[in-house]
C-alpha cells in the first residue's frame, strides 16, 4: 500500500487534530446561519459560502499548530497588534466616522480584530512565566497591558471590539487567580467613576444608552433598530411564523437584519422554541471549550482555552442583549450566525486553538 494512502496516516495528518464535537456544534451553527441569511439576503448566500470555507481552512491550519508554538507566537503577534493600533489611530482610514482600518499598502486590515486572539494568547504568555511567584504586581501588570489595546480601540471609536479585547483579557485575568476582593472593589470604582466615564463618551454612544432607557424618545431615528427588534422578537411567539414568513424581516424594517440583527430574524421566523434550541447549542460549544479547558496540561494552555470559550458566550450574551433591548447597541455580531467574514475567521481561529489545545491534552496523555 502507498504510504501516502496509509488509513493510519490519513487519520494523523487530516483527521486527528480536528476534534470531533466541537466541530459539530460549529457545523450546526453555519447551518443556521445559512438558513437566517438566507431569509434576510438571499443575495449574499455565495458569499457567506466563501467566508465560511476560508474560515474553515484557517480553522483546519491553526488547529495543526501546537500550544507551545502559540505561547512562542504570543509577544510578537501582541507587540505587532498594538503597533498596528498605534498606525489606526495616527494614520488609519475613517470610514462612517470612524478609524478603524489601516491602509499597508498591499492590504488593508482591521487591527482590532486581531488583539481579540493576541491579548488572550499574550496575558495567558505573561502568567505561565509567572506561574510559581505570582504577586499581586503581577495582576497589575497584566490589567495595563490590557489597558493599552482596549484604549485604543475605544477610541477608534469601536465600543463592540472594546469589550471583546477586555473581555478575553479580563477572563484570563480571572482563570489566573484574581482575588475576589480586588473585583468587587474594582467594580465598585467604576461605578463611582461613571459620571466621569459619561463625559468621556461620544455623542452617539450617550444616544445608545439613552435609547435603552426609553427607545421611544427617538423612535424614528436612534430607537428605530430596538424597537422594530423587539417588535420582531414578540411576534414570533413561541413557535414563530416559519422561515421566510417573518413580516419584519420580509418588509425590511429591521436595519442591519442579516448581520447584528439576526439574532431578530430567527426569533421571528422560529420563536421562543428556536431561541431555546439555539441557546441549547451554544451552551454546548461553551461547555465543550471548559472541558477542554479543564484538561489542558498546561496553566497558559487552559488560560487560553477558558477565555477563548467565555469570549464565546460574551458575544453570544452581548448580540442578543442588544437586540431584545436590555444592552446598548454596540455592533457585536451573533457568533457563527451573522454574516461577515473577518468576524468569522477571527471565531474559527478561537476554534482551532481549542482543537490544538485538546489534541495536544491527547499526545501528552501517551
Amino acid at each position: 500500500m502507498n504510504p501516502a494512502w496509509n488509513p493510519r496516516i490519513l487519520w494523523q495528518r487530516f483527521v486527528a487534530p480536528i476534534d470531533i464535537p466541537l466541530l459539530v456544534i460549529a457545523a450546526i451553527l453555519l447551518l443556521i446561519a445559512l438558513a437566517m441569511v438566507g431569509s434576510a439576503s438571499p443575495e449574499r448566500i455565495n458569499n457567506q459560502l466563501i467566508n465560511i470555507g476560508f474560515a474553515l481552512v484557517v480553522m483546519r491550519i491553526v488547529a495543526q499548530v501546537p500550544p507551545q508554538r502559540l505561547m512562542n507566537l504570543a509577544l510578537p503577534i501582541f507587540i505587532v497588534g498594538v503597533l498596528l493600533l498605534v498606525g489606526v489611530a495616527l494614520f488609519g482610514d475613517i470610514s462612517k466616522g470612524a478609524r478603524r482600518w489601516l491602509n499597508l499598502g498591499f492590504v488593508r486590515v482591521q487591527p482590532s480584530e486581531i488583539m481579540k486572539i493576541a491579548m488572550p494568547l499574550m496575558l495567558a504568555w505573561y502568567f505561565e512565566k509567572r506561574e510559581a511567584r505570582l504577586r499581586l504586581s503581577d495582576y497589575l501588570a497584566a490589567a495595563i497591558l490590557l489597558l493599552i489595546p482596549t484604549a485604543l480601540i475605544a477610541r477608534q471609536p469601536d465600543l463592540g471590539t472594546a469589550i471583546l479585547v477586555f473581555a478575553a483579557g479580563f477572563y484570563v485575568i480571572f482563570l489566573a487567580g484574581l482575588p475576589w476582593k480586588i473585583i468587587v472593589g474594582t467594580a465598585i470604582a467604576a461605578a463611582g467613576a461613571m459620571p466621569l466615564a459619561w463625559g468621556m463618551l461620544h455623542d452617539y454612544q450617550r444616544a445608545r444608552i439613552l435609547t435603552l432607557l426609553d427607545p421611544q424618545t427617538d423612535p424614528l431615528g436612534k430607537g428605530f433598530h430596538i424597537i422594530q427588534s423587539t417588535i420582531a422578537i414578540g411576534s414570533g411567539g413561541i413557535l414563530g411564523k416559519g422561515w421566510g414568513q417573518g413580516t419584519q424581516v420580509q418588509l425590511e424594517f429591521i436595519p442591519e437584519r442579516h448581520t447584528d440583527f439576526i439574532f431578530s430574524v430567527l426569533s421571528e421566523e422560529f420563536g421562543l422554541l428556536g431561541n431555546i434550541v439555539l441557546l441549547v447549542i451554544y451552551a454546548l460549544l461553551i461547555g465543550r471549550g471548559m472541558m477542554i479547558a479543564a484538561q489542558a496540561p498546561t496553566l497558559f494552555s487552559r488560560l487560553l482555552a477558558g477565555s477563548i470559550t467565555l469570549v464565546f458566550f460574551t458575544y453570544a450574551f452581548v448580540n442578543m442583549g442588544m437586540v431584545s433591548g436590555i444592552l446598548p447597541v454596540v455592533g457585536v455580531p451573533l457568533p457563527f450566525v451573522s454574516y461577515g467574514g473577518t468576524a468569522l475567521v477571527t471565531l474559527f481561529i478561537g476554534i482551532g486553538v481549542l482543537m490544538s489545545i485538546h489534541r495536544n491534552r491527547m499526545l501528552v496523555q501517551k
